[in-house]
């Protein structure tokens, strides 16, 4: 049987690794959790194109008034929108355009999951 030779790793651009926490890791893992949920990242998409009305956030997204607040509540208090009062309307934004970077990674990384698995089946 012959060897393949050694398995080329890929190289992860980004920052060098520090050690992190038990604390720093529930963050992180709190921030994962509120990404978790589908409402929420409708709701981060809807406001890809600038800020919104919770009025258009529900238009944009189906969702009814009860769910666009509480999902919005949360990411809020995560960081990741903030909002502020126009006359009697509350507008979002998105507050950390970071997240669009990790949620390109992840998408990025499901296609090439997909593809790979595609390809293993003969699709």
């Amino acid at each position: 049987m012959m060897s393949a030779g050694p398995v080329a790793k890929k190289k992860v651009a980004g920052p060098v690794p520090v050690e992190m926490t038990d604390e720093a890791l529930e963050l992180i893992a709190a921030r994962f959790r509120v990404l978790g949920e589908p409402s929420r990242l409708k709701l981060i998409r809807a406001l890809e194109q600038g800020e919104k009305s919770v009025t258009e956030l529900m238009a944009a997204t189906g969702l009814t008034q009860a769910n666009t607040s509480r999902h919005l509540q949360s990411l809020t208090q995560a960081g990741v929108l903030g909002r502020r009062k126009e006359g009697l309307s509350v507008i979002y934004f998105i507050a950390d355009p970071g997240i669009f970077e990790l949620c390109h990674h992840v998408c990025g990384s499901i296609q090439s999951h997909l593809t790979r698995n595609a390809k293993a089946i003969g699709i």
